[in-house]
């Protein structure tokens, strides 16, 4: 069980070979899906290590886009733009996200939860293309700790009172305080409607390889630890999901709208991030199984997806230098293969089938739903609204009249394709073993 984390570790010795790192991470993959584990309890590595099944479809999804992230990156090797930092700072993040999804311990799991920033702090300041980086980098680290420094009192307290910091030995406290400074840090990191403001930062100043990780792993760090740490406020949870359940939704509604009068593609993919993320809170708060299930498709499901469209947008932005739809148009005329994929990646986006959105927002509909009748008009305003961005971003991009100042451009090469195709074809062929989700 412990081989992957220590092959994990060989990565820092490779000395920034391209081939090398990219052959290795298939490996690692691998040995990952070779993992035996058990659907209905933890399988034990040390005393703090444990892999269920969520952690290992949240490891899973680390290493495959983290893959793809360096096939993605290829500029930065070619250009020797300190490529060789790079692959050791994404392999310092792979290594800190590992070892979050298996720690059992709380402590440990509050060190790896927050170290986990870093890396994409120094991606964000380090490769990004804007002046306003520091800036987001700043309300990057400011928002996460802002809400996790309470999360450590609240570890110490849980110590206190259980005196063991195991998943294991954790029944519900029933404490206001706790809950709050439990719950709070997850609910940023989602991130949540009213603390959302760092992400689309993030995304917008950081390069590809930071947006990709942020939509596909980062956001799925405060779901998972939602999943996991529920259990210690069942009993205040039941109270308190009212506020959450309407700030989430109504949060998503208004962003979902927001969203059909944006130009910059990639602000308008990072915004959606936070309408999927809405539901996933939603149905986590709902505390039912259909809640849980559902979340952890739509986790997975967008965690691909939104990975997908960046790299879409960032294959445009290498060719016209910019991100604007009104520069970004007519691109029917230019690139017919790539409109094949804005239009595969796009209805994966508003659940379309057969894609695992579509399976994880029926299950988190019929888990709110389940909660109170009323919430079926802000999910069918969301819905709605969703199909209505994703419909305006193909329409705006793909078609129109070319821009008069656009003579040639590169072709659209293989690599570009492959990358593409590795995030559709996971995303829509999980269908078929539906049953693993319904733990």
């Amino acid at each position: 069980m412990l081989k992957y984390l220590f092959f994990s570790g060989g990565f820092f010795f490779l000395g920034g070979n391209f081939w090398m790192v990219l052959f290795s991470m298939i490996i690692l993959f691998y040995l990952v899906m070779m993992a035996n584990v058990n659907i209905f309890m933890f399988n034990n590595m040390f005393s703090w290590m444990g892999l269920d099944f969520i952690s290992l479809l949240m490891i899973s999804l680390s290493i495959w886009i983290c893959f793809l992230m360096i096939l993605t990156s290829i500029y930065i090797f070619e250009n020797k733009f300190f490529h060789k930092l790079f692959i050791l700072n994404m392999n310092f993040l792979l290594f800190f996200l590992l070892l979050t999804f298996i720690s059992m311990d709380l402590f440990m799991f509050y060190f790896f939860f927050e170290s986990s920033i870093l890396p994409v702090l120094f991606m964000v300041i380090g490769w990004g293309y804007q002046p306003e980086r520091i800036q987001a980098g700043i309300y990057l680290i400011f928002y996460t700790l802002f809400a996790s420094l309470p999360m450590l009192m609240g570890i110490f307290f849980t110590y206190k009172v259980f005196n063991s910091m195991d998943l294991f030995f954790f029944l519900d406290t029933n404490n206001i305080i706790m809950y709050f400074l439990m719950v709070t840090a997850f609910l940023v990191k989602m991130p949540m409607y009213l603390v959302h403001l760092w992400l689309p930062k993030a995304h917008v100043e950081g390069p590809v390889s930071s947006s990709m990780i942020l939509a596909g792993v980062m956001l799925k760090l405060g779901g998972y630890g939602l999943i996991r740490f529920l259990k210690l406020v069942v009993l205040f949870s039941v109270k308190m999901s009212i506020f959450w359940m309407i700030i989430s939704l109504m949060g998503g509604v208004y962003i979902s709208i927001m969203c059909l009068h944006m130009m910059d593609l990639k602000l308008l993919i990072a915004y959606s991030s936070v309408v999927h993320m809405s539901l996933v809170i939603g149905g986590l708060v709902s505390l039912n199984y259909f809640g849980m299930v559902g979340s952890l498709m739509l986790m997975v499901g967008h965690g691909l997806c939104s990975s997908g469209l960046f790299v879409l947008i960032n294959i445009l932005y290498e060719r016209l230098g910019s991100r604007s739809m009104l520069i970004n148009k007519g691109l029917i005329n230019m690139f017919p293969v790539l409109s094949l994929w804005w239009f595969l990646l796009l209805s994966s986006n508003m659940a379309a089938p057969p894609s695992l959105n579509l399976f994880g927002e029926i299950s988190l509909m019929m888990s709110i739903i389940s909660w109170s009748k009323w919430n079926l008009i802000l999910l069918m305003m969301i819905s709605f609204f969703s199909a209505s961005y994703s419909i305006y971003v193909f329409t705006g991009s793909q078609h129109g009249s070319l821009l008069k100042g656009v003579n040639f451009m590169k072709m659209i090469n293989f690599r570009e394709i492959l990358i593409l195709f590795l995030h559709w074809v996971p995303l829509n062929l999980i269908i078929f073993k539906m049953d693993y989700f319904m733990i």
